[in-house]
């Protein structure tokens, strides 16, 4: 998802109402010139937010690392199988 081109804080001012029906993805708001603020739609927020609060937690990370290594390494099991031993 890119950031959209910068714009001036006292445009976005007028343009908020705008910016929560339109939006598709993030906007950069600037003040002289310099990214200060950005907007996003809140599934984008919650998707971020989600996204770090997972790559934080070293035991969850740990978990998908090894889970990779095993894919790597062949190391599954076909889904029919599964669906067999759990009785669906």
């Amino acid at each position: 998802m890119a950031i959209k081109e910068g714009i001036p804080i006292k445009e976005a001012r007028s343009r908020l109402s705008e910016f929560a029906n339109t939006l598709d993805g993030p906007v950069m708001i600037t003040r002289r010139g310099s990214p200060v603020l950005a907007v996003m739609p809140w599934d984008a927020y919650e998707a971020l937010y989600e996204t770090l609060e997972i790559v934080s937690d070293r035991d969850l990370m740990k978990q998908l690392y090894e889970s990779i290594r095993e894919i790597e390494a062949g190391r599954t099991i076909p889904l029919e199988n599964v669906e067999k031993e759990l009785g669906l």
